[in-house]
């Protein structure tokens, strides 16, 4: 089951909704960049859900299906090529997740960004991975 302990930490001072994003197709040489944002409903049970990298192709697909089945809001967007080189690939993808968070239907009151930049957000972020370096060490 899933440890919500961590999502809670950031539910103080009225805050509600804590809103996930995170980006994918920073890698390829062509293409979009492309990013999603999802809000679930406080302490739901999916079971096998992880980190996508740590699971097969038919398991995302499956657990793609659930979470938006049962999401609160979720919300996919992209930034174009074009935008990738005009911008950059960093800045096009945090693009791309302001894009999803300003699509969702219910808007969060605070952002978990998947990676290390927080920056640019309309509502209060951090970025997942400076908070596990403050939390751990690493």
């Amino acid at each position: 089951m899933l440890d919500y302990s961590f999502d809670d930490q950031f539910k103080v001072d009225g805050v509600k909704y804590v809103c996930g994003t995170d980006e994918a197709g920073r890698g390829p040489l062509a293409g979009p960049v492309v990013a999603a944002a999802c809000i679930l409903p406080d302490g739901i049970v999916i079971p096998g859900l992880d980190d996508s990298k740590k699971l097969t192709e038919k398991k995302r697909e499956k657990l793609f299906d659930e979470i938006r089945e049962k999401a609160l809001s979720y919300c996919i967007a992209l930034s174009p090529p074009e935008e990738i080189d005009e911008i950059n690939i960093l800045e096009a993808s945090l693009q791309a997740m302001r894009r999803s968070i300003a699509g969702l239907d219910l808007q969060p009151d605070f952002v978990l960004v998947d990676g290390n930049i927080d920056r640019g957000f309309l509502q209060p972020a951090k970025a997942q991975a400076l908070i596990w370096r403050r939390l751990f060490g690493k």
